[in-house]
């Protein structure tokens, strides 16, 4: 143990630094649709607008928009089904003093399902002026829910997850039988 809490060895920190290098990932296209979406109701004349959908180029703003929208909300789902399906059981069995932090996670991610849900919709019908309007409004909500669940989940989960030698298995583990897990 240091000044700064425990140290594990570079295997186990290998652990915590995949979680937090998913989430900048997520960061940081979160911060690219955010932009385009800004780009798009502020700069965009309707006239640029129908253009745009027409012609669907893909270095144009709303094609990019929409492409990037609905590939951020896949990916996004994706890595949170993952996390319910496979890291949160193994935190709540190998470390079930986490069981209420896991049960928020959970909520979460139910949260930004709907939210993810509700872009992807809008994302799908930017001919509207007021849908157009409604995803920036979305986005925002998003962006400030995500990043501070995604700072809660490394902040709760982190120390544990650089306590692992490797990803438990997601079958129930025997009494004194922790795989994954260093002691």
């Amino acid at each position: 143990m240091t000044a700064n809490g425990p140290q594990y060895g570079a295997r186990s920190q290998g652990l915590a630094a995949q979680l937090r290098w998913v989430h900048d990932l997520l960061r940081r296209d979160l911060a690219a649709v955010r932009e385009l979406a800004g780009r798009v109701t502020e700069g965009a004349s309707p006239q640029e607008v129908a253009a745009g959908l027409r012609d669907l180029q893909s270095r144009g703003p709303l094609f990019q928009l929409r492409v990037n929208c609905l590939s951020y909300c896949q990916i996004l789902h994706s890595h949170h089904w993952h996390e319910d399906l496979m890291l949160f059981p193994a935190v709540r069995r190998l470390a079930p003093q986490l069981s209420d932090t896991v049960d928020r996670l959970e909520a979460d991610h139910r949260v930004v399902s709907t939210l993810l849900d509700t872009i992807t919709e809008l994302a799908e019908d930017l001919d509207r002026d007021a849908a157009r309007h409604a995803l920036v409004d979305a986005l925002t909500t998003l962006s400030a829910h995500l990043l501070e669940h995604l700072e809660f989940e490394e902040e709760s989960l982190g120390p544990l997850l650089a306590s692992w030698v490797d990803w438990p298995d997601r079958a129930p583990a025997a009494p004194g039988d922790r795989p994954g897990w260093q002691r």
